[in-house]
């Protein structure tokens, strides 16, 4: 495990230097979130229902929860990967004498980390202290419980080992399509859609929420906010879990399938 350890180390270093594009992505976010939660309250106050799946409160936290995880989501390929796919340079990462799935694997774990580790802490910061300051309390990110706390450490780690397995499968479909613009398009657009980032997943009609709810786009972003906003209650954090890294086995073996069969059929680009 030390030379994926070294890696995860220098790249997880190499990505904390970016602190004026994540200082920049923060306030990008924050204008974000603020939109998104006056739609929210635009839709509750016109909805006829009386009953919504989440409350008020529960549905702004959510959104904070979102911003400040941006970055963890799968919605790029890794730009070396591609660049190296392109130029002919992915030989070398052919002939180093390790498993080359799990060197992607947690060359993604450091991409989806560091940048996430930037801006997250701040976000919450300004979600949950300043909000309230200016007088937008029924705004602000309203933290958990000790027990859903707890869940919520268990169900987003779950969520990370899952985005990670996403992202190593567009860096493995850039062996067959060497720039990737459209698998990263279509990808970022399902994970945007189907995560519940754009809308919560409960707020959509009973036919289509329980199709989204068994993807695996789930797993990364709506059932661990709903754990944090107590929708979903600790004690079924186990099938919550059984989702999650059932998923991220899934797409592991998959991902292990494709890059076998891609590296017998790779054509090296470039000199």
């Amino acid at each position: 495990m030390r030379p994926y350890r070294a890696v995860i180390s220098a790249r997880f270093r190499m990505l904390l230097q970016y602190r004026a594009a994540a200082v920049a992505g923060l306030w990008t976010q924050i204008f974000f979130g603020l939109v998104l939660i006056m739609i929210y309250e635009a839709f509750y106050r016109s909805s006829s229902a009386d009953v919504q799946p989440l409350t008020p409160a529960q549905i702004a936290t959510y959104v904070w929860l979102g911003q400040a995880l941006l970055a963890m989501q799968p919605w790029q390929a890794d730009a070396e990967i591609r660049e190296m796919v392109r130029s002919g340079a992915v030989v070398y990462e052919l002939c180093r004498p390790i498993d080359l799935y799990t060197l992607w694997y947690v060359r993604a774990l450091a991409g989806r980390t560091a940048p996430t580790v930037l801006r997250a802490a701040p976000m919450a910061i300004f979600a949950t202290l300043v909000l309230p300051a200016i007088g937008l309390d029924e705004w602000r990110l309203v933290p958990p419980g000790l027990g859903a706390g707890l869940a919520f450490a268990v169900s987003i780690t779950a969520a990370l080992a899952l985005s990670c397995a996403i992202t190593v499968l567009m860096n493995l479909s850039l062996l067959w399509t060497i720039s990737g613009e459209g698998i990263v398009m279509i990808t970022s657009t399902l994970v945007m859609l189907c995560s519940g980032m754009l809308v919560a997943l409960p707020l959509f009609p009973d036919r289509v929420r329980v199709v989204l709810e068994r993807l695996p786009f789930a797993g990364i972003a709506d059932l661990p906010f709903r754990v944090f906003t107590g929708a979903i209650p600790t004690t079924e954090l186990a099938t919550v879990l059984a989702r999650q890294l059932g998923w991220t086995v899934a797409l592991v073996a998959l991902g292990r399938w494709l890059l076998g069969r891609g590296v017998r059929r790779l054509v090296v680009q470039g000199g």
